[in-house]
């Protein structure tokens, strides 16, 4: 059977473009040029389809637990071995549907800090840091962070299992637990005065030199 050769091909005009195909330089037919276009991509290679889909639902599966910065994603995909230009595709399809941004990620961080494990403006820079969020960003999740208040309700989650301790061992327990929330010296000395007295009175009679100034 002798079956013609194609010679070339031409777009036709309009909203849905034609592809002509000419057989030794005649026009044998006419069929949509998006058609041809999906069936082109059908015949490439799957992997990188394959790769794209995988490293998605690994990312996906990763931000479902939580919010995540970007730095944070990068080494997990990374470490799972996708490469870089797969990442990078993964990772711009994420932020253009809001479900990656570092932004977003600092304020969540920062408001479950303070909502559920309240801590210095120091620590929580770091710990952002730490997580490859920009200086800048970190700078204005955080720059409304009051460490007196955070170390006063850190004191108050940790007041109740020193009911009954005498000062000098409140104050050695309490100032450890505020010193590894990353608290001043200062900051922890005035709210170590504060919570005892919430917890004992101002004028409780138990407590070292209550009727002068501590030296």
């Amino acid at each position: 059977m002798w079956v013609s050769k194609i010679t070339a091909l031409r777009s036709g005009g309009g909203r849905r473009k034609k592809v002509e195909v000419f057989p030794d330089g005649r026009i044998a037919l006419k069929f949509e040029e998006e058609i041809a276009t999906r069936e082109g991509e059908r015949k490439k290679p799957s992997g990188q389809a394959d790769d794209f889909q995988r490293c998605l639902n690994v990312a996906l599966t990763y931000l479902n637990y939580r919010p995540r910065s970007e730095a944070e994603l990068r080494q997990r995909l990374g470490w799972r071995g996708f490469s870089l230009a797969v990442q990078n595709t993964v990772i711009n399809k994420l932020t253009k549907q809001k479900l990656l941004d570092d932004t977003a990620f600092a304020q969540f961080w920062k408001d479950n800090r303070e909502t559920f494990r309240p801590q210095s403006q120091r620590l929580t820079r770091l710990e952002l840091k730490q997580k490859g969020v920009a200086d800048d960003v970190i700078d204005h999740a955080v720059e409304e962070m009051d460490d007196e208040a955070s170390a006063h309700r850190a004191a108050q989650s940790k007041i109740r299992q020193l009911a009954g301790a005498d000062y000098m061992s409140f104050r050695r327990r309490l100032g450890g637990y505020l010193q590894r929330r990353g608290f001043s010296s200062s900051v922890i000395s005035r709210t170590l005065e504060r919570a005892w007295d919430d917890q004992r009175g101002r004028d409780n009679p138990s407590r070292p030199g209550s009727q002068q100034k501590e030296r």
